[in-house]
This record gives C-alpha cells, sequence and structure tokens, in this order.
C-alpha cells in the first residue's frame, strides 16, 4: 500500500469515528436529479473522506495583484499525506468562489486546490503563477503547507476562458503540470487574442480530459460541420483529434449540461446563466482522472482504459467517449 493510500486510509477511518468528513454528498440526496454509473463514477461522485477548509483571498497577488482562494483538506498532511495540488482556471469575469461546490469537492479527496481570482485567465501565465506559488508556501517553513504537499503532482482544471488557459498553463510549464481537465472549452472563433486561444497541438507531454455538455452548442460546441484543418478548432473533437497520439487523452460529453452548469452549488439555484441542472457530472469522473494521472490510482485509470474502461460503456449521461488511455 502507497503512503497516499495509508492515509486516505487513516482519514476514512478517522471520518467514521469522528464524524469528520462525512458531509452528505449529492448522491445520498432524495431529489437527486442525476444518477452516476455505478463503479468509478459513483465512488468519485460522493464526496471524499477529508474535511475540507476554504479560505477565500489567503494570499496575495498575481501579476495582475489579483489574490488566489485555496480550498484544502483540513487535516494537512494526516497518516504523513502529501497532498496533490490542482490549479484552477477561472471562466471569463468569474472568481472561484462560483465553482466552490466542485473545488471543495475535489479538496475532500485529498487535493489542495488554488484559484486565482484573475477574471481573464486565458493566457495560462497566472495559472501557471498560481502553482508556482503554491510551490513557494511548500518550502516555506512558515506556511502551513510546508513539507505537505506533493508539489510533483500538479494537475490543471478551469472553465471556458480558463479551459484554455490550463492548456497554455500546460504547454509552458515544461512538465510541471501533468495533467488538465478542461470543461466547456471555447471554439477559437471565440478567443480574444492569440494568447489567450489553446492549441493542443502544442501539448507533448502529460495528460488531457476533455468535458464539455451538450447543450453548450454556441460557446463549446462537440462536433464542427468543417474539418478542423481548414477552420481551425472550433468543437472539443477537434481539440481532441488535434492532440498528439503520444499524449494520453479522453474526450466526452454530458447529456443536457450547458455553459455554466459546472457552476452549480450544486443545483443552477447560484450558477450564472445558461445552466440546465447544475454541478452534478463534472464531479465524479473528472475527480477520479486527477486521481488516476496524479495518484496513479489504477482503478480509477482503468475505468478510461480504451475499450473496456467503464467511461466508454454506452451510458445515459454520457456520448462522444472517446479514449486512448492503454496503460
Amino acid at each position: 500500500m502507497t503512503q497516499w493510500a495509508r492515509a486516505m486510509c487513516a482519514v476514512a477511518v478517522a471520518a467514521t469515528l469522528t464524524g469528520v468528513g462525512t458531509t452528505v454528498g449529492v448522491a445520498q440526496e432524495d431529489s437527486q436529479p442525476y444518477l452516476p454509473a455505478p463503479g468509478i463514477e459513483s465512488k468519485y461522485f460522493q464526496q471524499g473522506p477529508w474535511a475540507v477548509t476554504e479560505e477565500i483571498g489567503f494570499g496575495c497577488c498575481d501579476s495582475t495583484g489579483a489574490k488566489y482562494d485555496v480550498w484544502y483538506p483540513t487535516d494537512l498532511g494526516a497518516g504523513s499525506a502529501k497532498h496533490p495540488i490542482v490549479v484552477w482556471g477561472d471562466g471569463t469575469n468569474a472568481v472561484p468562489s462560483q465553482y466552490a461546490y466542485l473545488l471543495r469537492h475535489l479538496a475532500s479527496w485529498g487535493f489542495v486546490v488554488i484559484g486565482t481570482e484573475n477574471q481573464q485567465t486565458g493566457s495560462g501565465s497566472d495559472i501557471l503563477g498560481s502553482l508556482s506559488y503554491l510551490k513557494g508556501l511548500a518550502a516555506d517553513p512558515t506556511s502551513m503547507f510546508f513539507h505537505k504537499l506533493d508539489t510533483a503532482a500538479a494537475g490543471a482544471m478551469g472553465h471556458s476562458q480558463g479551459a484554455s488557459g490550463v492548456l497554455n498553463a500546460m504547454v509552458a510549464s515544461e512538465g510541471a503540470i501533468k495533467t488538465a481537465v478542461p470543461i466547456e472549452i471555447p471554439a477559437q472563433l471565440w478567443c480574444s487574442s492569440g494568447t489567450t486561444c489553446a492549441d493542443t497541438r502544442k501539448l507533448t507531454s502529460g495528460s488531457v480530459f476533455f468535458v464539455n455538455g451538450s447543450a453548450d452548442r454556441f460557446i463549446s460546441p462537440s462536433t464542427q460541420a468543417l474539418p478542423w484543418q481548414a477552420v481551425g478548432l472550433q468543437s472539443n473533437q477537434a481539440y481532441y483529434e488535434a492532440t498528439a497520439t503520444s499524449v494520453p487523452k479522453v474526450w466526452a460529453t454530458l447529456n443536457g449540461p450547458d455553459h455554466n452548469d459546472v457552476q452549480g452549488r450544486p443545483d443552477c439555484a447560484q450558477a450564472s446563466t445558461p445552466c440546465t441542472s447544475g454541478v452534478y457530472g463534472y464531479l465524479g469522473y473528472p475527480t477520479a482522472w486527477m486521481l488516476a494521472q496524479l495518484r496513479d490510482d489504477t482503478e480509477a485509470r482503468d475505468a478510461f482504459r480504451t475499450g473496456t474502461g467503464e467511461f466508454l460503456t454506452p451510458a445515459p449521461n454520457w456520448r462522444n467517449q472517446s479514449s486512448t488511455v492503454s496503460r
């Protein structure tokens, strides 16, 4: 058993004994609007075993003067754990707290999540800067994160403009960001400048999991009429196809969600419009992906395996499932 697995077991036992970290997950609600697939999606759709602390305006500052917000396991380092990192990229004119339900969910599975309050993250520079900031705290004896982070296990997740941003940050990180989950990545026609466009042909390492909602045909369409080689990367399918075969990649479309469902807390009541149902579908498989890529969770990784993975089987919540994950 790995050190991480031992730490997770210790936290799970503590939660059972003390009630810490046992917040009821959305899958346990009587009025649940989303039924995850049995197995890996259902497992990681639930809240994880760690209690979570949220600090808005935790630190300062990125290159624009924007503050950093963080979500982290309250009992940092329990069981000698070193926590993997997820850096977050905001959509246009949004801030991390608008995605609090998702980011808290990730932290409940042991990740330390950081997001800049910068509302224009498409270039990726300030997303990558947030990783540097957190790495600095991990090396600072006065910080609560000192020796508590696995700085070699960093992933990135972002929405809309921030989805482009996390891919740009991953390219610029020279391998420091190991994986990215772009959610509702905009077609290139929506880029305000060349620096905010993402080009997956530039990815040479790491891995990527594209997620989009079927109702988001305006900003983040699933497919496009003309070949991307002729008109550019204007769809999730095009971004997926343009990613090198040497980079493990997955793409799938959630049935129903629109552009801002990922902001659900958990439903659409506090989300920006358009939103149809809420964050539910963005919880299970993206969390499993991060654990597979950053914690070598073999069970989670097998769910995405080409041809045999749970994620690739027909499911009422998903369509367009595609994968090159072979090991």
